[in-house]
This record gives C-alpha cells, structure tokens and sequence, in this order.
C-alpha cells in the first residue's frame, strides 16, 4: 500500500488530557511516523505518515478519546517524509 502523509490540527478540549499520548502510543501501535505538539490556541498539530487506512483509525481513536472533546478537525495532506518513528515535540 502507498505511503501518505498528513497534516492534521484537532480543536477542541485536546490540551492537559492526555491526548498527545494517547496519539503517540496509537500511532506507535499502528505502525505510523510522525509527531504532535501542542498548540499555544489550545489546539494539537500532528502529522502522520502511512497508510491512509492507519492514519484515519488513529484520528478515529483520537475522537473518541475518553477524556477530552475533538470539536473540528482540520486535515491535508503532505509531502511524504519517511519517518521511522512516532515523537510528542
């Protein structure tokens, strides 16, 4: 399968909840590359590298995140790196 990668921002109540881990170990999990950070509006910027099938479990799993609130998600997608490895920056 084809290799995507794409820049995602999630908004919402995404801060101080765990979800860069959870991003992080899922993404791990599903064999993705990529990072996440927080952003100083609130938001958390990602992006992740894969199959395009893998990357949408992992934004499904990060909706359905129990602690915090996904409200709108912005996605495109970008230039393939070819990354080895999940990071929280």
């Amino acid at each position: 399968m084809d290799r995507v990668r794409r820049h995602i921002v999630f908004y919402g109540y995404v801060q101080g909840v765990g979800f860069r881990w959870k991003a992080k170990n899922t993404a791990r999990r599903l064999g993705l590359s990529g990072w996440v950070r927080n952003l100083d509006d609130g938001s958390v910027e990602m992006e992740a590298e894969g199959t395009e099938r893998d990357i949408s479990d992992l934004v499904e799993a990060l909706e359905n995140h129990s602690w915090g609130s996904v409200e709108r998600i912005e996605s495109e997608r970008v230039p393939v790196h070819g990354d080895y490895s999940f990071e929280v920056r």
